[in-house]
């Protein structure tokens, strides 16, 4: 098998959530790329997500939408459902969507707590559980979680999320050794600081954003596009003996 077969996801399907825009969707497209059909996700209809779906159709045709807000314990596994009927399977799943609320420690009040980690952790155990049995069936899966370099250098007014982003890689390296018999690879992807719309906000202070930028040994910001060649060789057959792995892309930030 050559190196462009490796890559090939003809006759694959996938989910992406939190896939309208940011890592999300630049990931949506790169699998649509390599020929996978995809499964679009968004809290709830929007252009954003009309306008993804537009250009990841443009690459693979039978690709859809999915909505439904993931806050809600109910949604995760009927989104799971929703991929699964549109195409007949489930291939692979990339949990991307979460919630990230930026305030001091102590001023982060219990909903707000709760519910990042319904959509950061408890949203991504129960998709993980709605999609294996189907990729067990087949012996041919991958998961692939979105997490952050939080994991190693948690932000001061960012607690819960960067604990539930730990919560989350704790549960790729347990699943992974689990689901490895049943030829199905369970990692991680831990971004640094991307430019996405997320950080625009914060990193619109000049000042802030030279501290951060000198924490990066490459002195430079991530791009959405940074994030795909990492999840193509996670979600393909090129990454089939890679598994249990938390794969930074963040510029060295963790160092």
């Amino acid at each position: 098998m050559n190196i462009n077969e490796r890559f090939n996801l003809s006759g694959r399907a996938a989910l992406v959530t939190g896939s309208s825009r940011g890592i999300g969707r630049a990931i949506a497209l790169g699998l649509a790329e390599c020929g996978a059909a995809v499964a679009v996700h968004g809290t709830k209809p929007a252009k954003a997500l009309d306008e993804t779906l537009a250009e990841v159709r443009r690459l693979s045709p039978r690709s859809v939408a999915v909505i439904g807000d993931l806050s809600n314990p109910d949604v995760p596994a009927r989104i799971v459902a929703d991929a699964a009927a549109a195409f007949g399977a489930l291939d692979i799943l990339v949990v991307n969507a979460s919630i990230q609320i930026r305030k001091p420690w102590g001023e982060v009040t219990q909903e707000e707590a709760e519910q990042q980690m319904q959509v950061n952790f408890h949203a991504t155990w129960r998709m993980i559980q709605a999609a294996v049995p189907a990729m067990r069936a087949k012996k041919w899966g991958r998961i692939l979680t979105i997490g952050s370099v939080q994991q190693q250098r948690p932000h001061p007014d960012m607690v819960v999320y960067a604990a539930s982003k730990s919560a989350q890689e704790n549960l790729v390296r347990n699943l992974a050794k689990q689901l490895g018999p049943d030829g199905i690879t369970v990692n991680n992807l831990a971004p640094g600081v991307i430019l996405t719309d997320r950080n625009t906000a914060a990193l619109s202070d000049e000042t802030y954003a030279a501290r951060v930028r000198g924490m990066i040994p490459s002195r430079a910001f991530g791009e959405a596009e940074d994030c795909v060649g990492a999840a193509l060789l996670m979600c393909s057959d090129a990454g089939r003996y890679i598994t249990g792995v938390d794969l930074l892309v963040d510029g060295g930030m963790h160092l």
